[in-house]
């Protein structure tokens, strides 16, 4: 479904939510980016100096400053996608360059910086320290929220990495936060992936700054890997893989098998990565990496067993289409008689879905919160 993203100077955009299916409704901008926009308006900048914009979910901004050409940071796959078709949508052409949080700085000090705050502040102080080896005294830094989301903790960031800080009044329920480049102030150092052990193994899990539950184990996760099967040959595929927690027990379990790790995110296939090369350096030839929007162009009938910890929210939105997209990729990629396995919260029902798409599901464990599902694709 689209919506329309009022322009500034006059004119919209035609916006929707990546990835498939389109018809769930959510709106593909938010106030804040609206606030940003207008904003913009009020101020100056170098206009022969790049633009970039961080955390643009869906291609508003970028597409609304489509004309300066911006740099565009991001480390979700399903945002870089969202771009792409709401630019095709538009008919407008992507002349800018698109690099991931990963990926080094190498164009020259950016005239203008706009940034929608991420959902952690483990992002947000990596993104910051990021910028602050970039940044010059005349550029110009907006960043845009919610309200309810900009905290006096979040201030103390902008003041810790940039310099001097204010905020906006709010506006529809958003608020901007300008910064200044302190030129006084060193440029800091990217914080390193956070590492835990494993409780009852000598492993030890790597976590970039985006991944999900990064400071400990997941709870879902962890009752998944208390029921993950064992010796099984073939190709396993861990799904929504995050840190790869599943995906290494996978290969410790079973020997025989490959293991894919998949993410839409690139600091989650990168944690995975180091997860992997840390703990099985040995094993490495069995595992693969792969930033994806869940299963797209994957082979057909070409894993045995697909491992799922599927999400419930995009970006600040409690949905369930992702988990869908997900179930529906893994019934497409599974052998027949192949199995998904998918562990989730005990309410959000997944076993009538299963049931729906699969013609059968059975419970491999529950307790009071979660419940471990298996589907087997027998067609």
């Amino acid at each position: 479904m689209n919506h329309l993203f009022p322009l500034p100077q006059g004119g919209e955009l035609l916006l929707r939510r990546y990835p498939r299916p389109a018809q769930h409704g959510l709106q593909a901008w938010e106030a804040a980016d609206e606030y940003l926009i207008n904003e913009l308006e009020n101020h100056s900048w170098n206009k022969d100096a790049p633009v970039l914009i961080l955390n643009d979910a869906f291609g508003a901004l970028n597409l609304a400053l489509h004309h300066h050409q911006p740099i565009s940071i991001n480390d979700s796959r399903i945002s870089e996608l969202a771009l792409a078709a709401n630019a095709q949508d538009n008919e407008l052409e992507l002349s800018g360059q698109s690099l991931t949080s990963l990926d080094p700085w190498t164009a020259q000090t950016p005239g203008l910086v706009l940034m929608k705050l991420p959902r952690t502040n483990a992002l947000l102080e990596y993104q910051l320290a990021y910028l602050s080896q970039i940044m010059g005294p005349d550029t110009l830094f907006i960043a845009a929220a919610k309200a309810k989301d900009i905290h006096g903790s979040t201030l103390k960031f902008f003041e810790r990495y940039i310099g001097d800080t204010k905020t906006s009044l709010a506006w529809k329920k958003a608020r901007l936060v300008f910064s200044k480049r302190d030129a006084d102030k060193p440029a800091s150092e990217l914080p390193l992936p956070l590492a835990w052990q494993l409780e009852g193994t000598d492993f030890s899990i790597y976590n970039h700054a985006n991944v999900f539950s990064r400071a400990n184990l997941d709870i879902g996760a962890r009752f998944m890997l208390e029921h993950l099967p064992s010796n099984r040959p073939g190709h396993i595929i861990d799904l929504g893989c995050g840190n790869g927690v599943l995906g290494l027990m996978a290969m410790a379990q079973n020997p025989e098998a490959t293991v894919t790790f998949v993410d839409e995110s690139y600091m989650s296939i990168a944690s995975a990565e180091l997860t992997v090369q840390h703990n099985l350096p040995s094993d490495s030839a069995r595992a693969s990496f792969v930033v994806n929007n869940c299963l797209d162009e994957v082979a057909v009938n070409s894993a045995e067993l697909i491992l799922c910890n599927p999400p419930f929210h995009q970006k600040q939105a409690i949905t369930d289409h992702i988990a869908w997209q997900m179930f529906v990729d893994a019934k497409r990629i599974l052998n027949s008689g192949g199995e998904l396995w998918v562990v989730a919260n005990r309410h959000l029902d997944y076993h009538i879905k299963l049931k729906r798409l699969f013609g059968n599901q059975t419970v491999v464990a529950s307790n009071h919160k979660f419940v471990i599902l298996k589907a087997i694709k027998t067609s």
